[in-house]
């Protein structure tokens, strides 16, 4: 991949990462640590020159806007598969300590692939939003393409309102690009497929905002509109789909190291309201028995507490994974068996273990376990991410 210049800073700024492929020290306790070395990463290919749009200064050819370490991920996923285009990456950053985290090791990956990164201090403390777009704005009217990890942030549609790019790349950050893709495809408007209810005073305040923003975000006359993405999704008319393999990952990491036991892959279920807390936590101890599973390899989104529950009432190994779950199985060691509730990972990690003897397996989710806040599209949403998972990699579907 091309790049140049590195504009990371920030007062929480993380010790430089080691060399991709040997992966950062794993967290305090966790299990997570460096598998056998990765396999050299693939010469960098010259990318399509694209000449600047006339009356617009030169610069990045394609700008990424990325909001988590998946994202970020994904877009080294997409400059691979593009050929390694000219590319700036611009993180703009959580608040979280779990996501920085993460994203901080992410974007030094990006650095080692010669992707030209810029850290910006997008959210918390008063000016930040306006200082961001001030910023921002002039790499991004620059830009021939825009790369977006997340078509439904607040922060990305506003981004899209000042400026609607010739081409936009959608790429992954999690299930949601179902939900985007069937919501362009039928006119509607973006609305996450977990929440529920009537838009409050601030949705409304925002609908213009998001009016146009969807139209920036569809086809047009005047705009390509690409979705790459590793989930089955139909193509909206006028955009076309690219299916993301994880060659990246597979070329840079592992092949991994397979424990003898299962790991069970957390999620950010119940904190989005989605799933009660406790029939969670006694589903996934149901999981654990059944399966043998010894590691719990946690969502970053993942309170303390809930965890800590966790350990205690099931005695399995809590590890909070310091890289995107795709890299930390890639790298292992990893379980012969990977249990998974519906989530992108279903989709996902049958990519990027392909080959490695490693065994997934969905566990659906009963309708009993949803709160009464949870949307009515809940259930349905993702019964239809396990079926899918089945139906397309082949994998086998348990219960609690």
């Amino acid at each position: 991949m091309t790049g140049g210049h590195d504009t990371t800073a920030g007062p929480d700024h993380a010790a430089p990462a080691p060399a991709p492929g040997t992966g950062p020290a794993p967290a305090a306790g966790s299990a997570s640590g460096p598998g056998p070395a990765p396999t050299p990463a693939p010469a960098s290919r010259p990318g399509p020159a694209l000449a600047p749009p006339a009356g617009r200064r030169a610069g990045p050819a394609n700008l990424a806007f990325v909001e988590s370490p998946v994202q970020l991920l994904n877009v080294l996923e997409w400059a691979d598969h593009a050929g390694r285009p000219d590319l700036l990456l611009v993180v703009l950053s959580p608040t979280d300590p779990m996501s920085r985290g993460q994203l901080r090791r992410m974007a030094q990956l990006a650095r080692d692939e010669g992707v030209a990164v810029r850290w910006q201090e997008a959210r918390g403390g008063r000016g930040a939003l306006p200082r961001a777009l001030r910023d921002l704005v002039p790499v991004l009217v620059r830009a021939e393409r825009v790369i977006v990890g997340d078509p439904f942030s607040r922060y990305v549609q506003l981004l899209l309102t000042l400026f609607g790019p010739r081409a936009l790349t959608v790429v992954d950050d999690g299930t949601a690009t179902m939900e985007f893709a069937a919501q362009l495809a039928r006119g509607e408007r973006l609305v996450r497929w977990h929440r529920r209810g009537a838009r409050g005073v601030r949705e409304l305040a925002l609908a213009p905002v998001t009016a146009l923003a969807r139209r920036r975000l569809a086809p047009g006359r005047d705009r390509a509109v690409e979705i790459f993405t590793a989930l089955p999704v139909e193509a909206p008319d006028g955009a076309t789909v690219t299916a993301n393999r994880f060659a990246w990952t597979r070329a840079r990491f592992g092949p991994p190291r397979l424990t003898r036991g299962a790991d069970l892959v957390g999620t950010s279920l119940a904190e989005t309201g989605v799933v009660d807390p406790d029939r969670y936590a006694g589903a996934v101890a149901a999981l654990a028995g059944a399966h043998g599973a010894t590691r719990y390899l946690a969502h970053r989104r993942e309170g303390v507490a809930k965890l800590h529950r966790i350990a205690v009432e099931t005695g399995l190994e809590i590890v909070r994974p310091d890289l995107p779950l795709e890299l930390i199985a890639r790298r292992g060691p990893i379980g012969r068996t990977v249990l998974s509730f519906p989530s992108t990972v279903v989709h996902t990690l049958p990519a990027a273990l392909a080959g490695s003897g490693v065994t997934i397996t969905v566990c659906g989710i009963a309708p009993e376990w949803l709160r009464e806040t949870a949307s009515p599209r809940a259930q349905g949403f993702l019964a239809g991410v396990a079926e899918s998972a089945r139906s397309v990699h082949g994998l086998s579907l348990t219960g609690a």
